[in-house]
């Protein structure tokens, strides 16, 4: 039978390859895929508690990648690697490590300089990691986490409320979160800053 999933607006479709990297093979409905997801990122989460990162560990590769397989590891073979097909957003393939490195670069120099205040530097790093698209699927979810973790490992402050709403379902919140993030990528951060804070 296989996943069958249908795409909400923004969701990135897989390739027959990586439906193929499926893990569980029960899995069947976008719903069921959801549940399994959620269930492996809140053990990501908790990995992370009581972890402490420094800028130059938190921005780097190595966690980005090793963030993404705790994520969704248990669900896909392909979590943690970077993506080789091309999707509806995000650069070409064959240029992700590079603008992973200047994105990388571009935090550390952002944290050591106090350029922006921490909000702008999450939300910053967060569009911009989305922007690239590092992975097959789950890129929204790996760069708010990472927004969060920017805030509580590096400013010890709380994390991002998101809307307080489940991001992943067809819901208003989602609706906003989405419009806030294309106007990010006309270089409007605003509203992206007062979502994540809401």
């Amino acid at each position: 039978m296989g996943l069958n999933v249908l795409y909400i607006d923004g969701q990135t479709p897989l390739s027959e390859e990586e439906r193929e990297g499926l893990k569980i093979p029960s899995i069947t409905t976008r719903e069921e895929l959801d549940e399994f997801e959620q269930l492996n990122i809140e053990k990501a989460i908790q990995w992370t508690f009581g972890k402490k990162l420094t800028a130059a560990q938190l921005f780097s590769e190595k966690h980005i990648k090793d963030l993404h397989k705790r994520m969704y590891g248990e669900v896909w073979k392909w979590a943690g690697t970077f993506r080789t097909s091309e999707k509806n957003i995000g650069i070409r393939s064959y240029l992700i490590s590079v603008e992973l490195k200047k994105l990388l670069d571009d935090a550390r120099f952002w944290v050591e300089n106090n350029t922006y205040n921490s909000d702008e530097i999450a939300i910053r790093f967060k569009h911009r990691l989305v922007s690239i698209h590092c992975f097959p699927n789950g890129n929204g979810r790996h760069s708010r986490l990472m927004a969060d973790l920017i805030m509580e490992k590096l400013y010890h402050l709380n994390c991002f409320s998101w809307g307080s709403a489940n991001l992943v379902k067809a819901t208003q919140a989602r609706t906003a979160y989405i419009a806030a993030v294309k106007k990010a990528d006309h270089h409007d951060l605003e509203p992206l800053i007062a979502f994540a804070k809401s």
